[in-house]
């Protein structure tokens, strides 16, 4: 194949009446959200709106939504930015893009509209695609993107300064779209990344990447025909779509479900039969929290037919899959490490034959090549040291988009793409050791926080913690330990200090806070803002370094 709208045409071809998607929209607070087609599903006020789509349907849009970009007169090349939290509509606007020739600018639902500005400058981006969660926001940018010139809005009661999506596309017609033919070189996507270190960039992703997602996800989880995949992170983010890429591989059917609460998670495993689901450490977390106090009781659902949990975007603590196997023995675990400029998850995988290695991120992913190296970017560290890990595979980025500077920082040698992270290889194994800027240096030793992290992690009363690191007059840093106590425990300094005397003296937190742990949509710490709440100014540098998306 040539390029990723291939496998929508064939999937609609050969199974166009098989659903494709299904979107599950969860009551709040005793109430249903306002959904555009809640008029076609029964209202029932105990349960979530739901409406499926076949193959044959999302190829169809897609091409409706392809032909309108064409009938506006955008060409090959050009921007379109989608700025949707997860619905029905994200994945065909996102391939209409594609087929079109155009390239798919996905945003982060969380921009503020001066971080949505920053980014469709940044992007050149002339074409905006938004949702009513957004409206308050492009209304305050609408007269500073004179660039942008179009504004396409996906939702009922379309604000005066866009056009209504649903009107748009029922003039286009539903044939296959009249252009040249894309090539793997051509350019597809512009994805950002994540910002926790000052502003995003923009990384330049070609159809070969894209393609070589599709391959890389069904080859380590095996998906069928027959499988279907929970979907729960933002679509906007690498990871979960690239891990959605396996099933669409197939013309398996996914479920979008609009809520992370651990009764929705499993009702959906439940009612929907899914036998996939990739969570973020905090949700499974909540998933285990939930069945403990007796929220969930696992013997009103049926969950037989749920075969794989994989986790993904963040370092995940040995502690909790040994929780999760007690009580889901029967499941297959997978971890996955990427980074958008990789086009996201799988450049290294666990593998689920390797449960026993739990708490290495795992060995080279498929397509792909992976060492460990010294500061200067190229030559491989010595055995059993610790470097910097780098990635060589199909999936690497083109670019960092009108960035060369930052460019030629991650992709120091031909082929390779540095990653920000440390890393030690054990026994054939990869293990995460922290990112290179979070390393905490104290009296002339080196502390790695995602090692001390899981170790507090290990603690009954603790549900999550991030270790930064907070200036020191004598020692320059002292490791600082955000704490953040399960529901319905309590726990003292004191109690965390005597717990710390399993860890070396040299990597005991001096300092204990007990607050929140924030985390960004895709589930990563952010702990620039805890070193900017915390640290001063005496950290203000650090949280502006360079950084790559991990």
């Amino acid at each position: 194949m040539n390029n990723i709208t291939e496998i929508l045409e064939r999937n609609a071809r050969e199974w166009g009446d098989d659903v494709a998607l299904v979107e599950i929209d969860t009551p709040v607070d005793g109430r249903q959200k306002t959904w555009k087609e809640a008029e076609l599903v029964e209202s029932v006020p105990d349960k979530a709106y739901r409406v499926e789509m076949t193959w044959g349907d999302f190829n169809e849009r897609a091409n409706r939504f392809a032909n309108f970009l064409l009938s506006r007169g955008f060409k090959k090349g050009d921007k379109i930015a989608i700025l949707l939290m997860n619905c029905l509509e994200w994945l065909p606007i996102y391939f209409g893009v594609l087929k079109a020739g155009c390239m798919a600018v996905p945003l982060n639902f969380r921009y503020t509209a001066d971080e949505i500005k920053y980014c469709l400058d940044l992007a050149d981006a002339e074409a905006l695609v938004f949702g009513p969660e957004f409206i308050g926001r492009v209304e305050q940018i609408v007269d500073q993107m004179p660039r942008v010139k179009a504004r396409v809005y996906v939702g009922e009661d379309c604000p005066s300064f866009a056009e209504s999506y649903h009107q748009l596309v029922k003039l286009c017609i539903a044939a296959k779209p009249d252009v040249p033919t894309l090539y793997p070189e051509d350019e597809a996507a512009i994805y950002f990344s994540s910002g926790t270190t000052g502003f995003p960039k923009a990384i330049v992703l070609q159809h070969r990447c894209l393609l070589h997602s599709c391959k890389v996800e069904q080859a380590h989880h095996g998906q069928r025909k027959e499988d279907c995949f929970l979907c729960i992170p933002p679509l906007y983010h690498t990871g979960a779509k690239m891990h959605w890429f396996g099933s669409f591989l197939v013309g398996g059917k996914s479920v979008l479900l609009k809520g992370v609460k651990p009764e929705w998670i499993i009702r959906a495993v439940s009612e929907e039969k899914c036998t996939i689901v990739w969570l973020l450490v905090p949700w499974a977390q909540d998933i285990l929290d939930a069945i403990d106090r007796g929220d969930v009781k696992l013997s009103d659902y049926e969950l037989g037919q749920w075969r794989l949990m994989h986790i993904g975007a963040q370092p995940v603590p040995p502690s909790l899959i040994k929780r999760w196997k007690k009580v889901f023995p029967h499941h297959d675990y997978d971890t996955n490490y990427g980074l958008s400029e990789s086009t996201g998850p799988g450049a290294v995988h666990l593998g689920v034959e390797n449960i026993d290695h739990v708490g290495a991120i795992g060995v080279a992913g498929y397509g792909w090549e992976t060492k460990i190296v010294e500061p200067d970017g190229v030559t491989p560290v010595r055995p059993g040291m610790v470097g910097e890990l780098a990635l060589k595979g199909p999936g690497i980025m083109k670019e960092y988009y009108k960035n060369p500077e930052a460019t030629a920082e991650i992709k120091k040698e031909p082929g390779w793409l540095l990653t920000g992270d440390m890393a030690e290889e054990k026994d054939g194994f990869i293990y995460l050791v922290d990112r290179a800027k979070d390393v905490i240096i104290t009296g002339g030793e080196n502390l790695y926080p995602v090692q001390i992290e899981d170790f507090l992690r290990t603690h009954h009363a603790i549900k999550d913690v991030a270790v930064i690191g907070l200036p020191d007059a004598r020692l320059g840093e002292i490791a600082a330990a955000i704490i953040s106590t399960k529901e319905g425990k309590t726990l003292t300094e004191l109690e965390v200090n005597t717990f710390c005397l399993g860890l070396p003296r040299y990597k005991r937190p001096r300092k204990i806070i007990f607050a929140d742990v924030p985390r960004n949509p895709t589930g990563k710490i952010e702990k620039p803002k805890l070193r900017k709440l915390y640290g001063g100014a005496g950290l203000v540098a650090k949280q502006n370094e360079f950084a790559v998306d991990v």
